[in-house]
């Protein structure tokens, strides 16, 4: 099994954090995105998006950093990440939609404009993290994790960007329930961190 990161991809993290909490062996393979790899022929025939990351499971190909979760957790029957029941099934279900749409477009893309001189604009950016922050802060009281009484992938889709919220300039500080469930991630075995850059308010 390899997987095509970059270490700066949160979208790749999410992956390698959960492949190595389950504690499955891969073989990690970086694509170097400032050169462009991610856009070689070989690369798209991979992923036509140009994209990280790309799980290679002995030929078995999966694009796309949700859909290898779920690709994951089915081969190893992790039903302990990915629930089965049809209320729980659809609550994480709910979570990975929100780690690609309003985690990307908030936390993530505030990150860029820093990280890579993104275009996007920082005010936008910044009230769209903050926006889904609340809710999540909210849907944290009285739980420890998003879904269920145990991590699920819910925790693990969400948990990069917005633990390196700060480095675009979103203040965790004011969500008392965010801040613990990031350490209680970062307690879990096997947790991998994402690599922490100095820039905007993790300078």
């Amino acid at each position: 099994m390899k997987l095509y990161h970059a270490p700066l991809s949160g979208h790749a993290h999410r992956v390698r954090l959960f492949l190595s909490l389950i504690g499955a062996e891969v073989e990690l393979v970086e694509v170097d995105l400032p050169q462009a790899q991610h856009k070689s022929p070989e690369f798209l025939a991979m992923n036509p998006f140009g994209q990280v990351p790309v799980l290679d499971d002995d030929g078995t190909v999966v694009s796309d950093s949700t859909a290898i979760l779920v690709y994951a957790a089915k081969k190893f029957g992790r039903i302990d990440w990915l629930p089965e029941t049809p209320v729980e099934a659809a609550q994480v279900q709910r979570w990975l939609s929100v780690a690609s749409n309003e985690i990307y477009l908030g936390p993530n893309m505030a990150r860029l404009i820093n990280l890579v001189g993104n275009k996007a604009d920082p005010e936008t950016t910044i009230a769209r993290a903050h926006a889904i922050l609340k809710i999540i802060d909210a849907h944290l009281a009285g739980r420890d994790w998003m879904v269920g009484s145990g991590p699920t992938l819910a925790d693990v889709a969400l948990y990069s960007y917005v633990a390196r919220a700060p480095e675009g300039n979103v203040d965790l500080a004011p969500y008392a329930r965010i801040r613990p469930w990031l350490g209680r991630i970062e307690a879990l075995p096997g947790f991998v961190p994402f690599i922490q850059t100095r820039i905007g308010l993790a300078a």
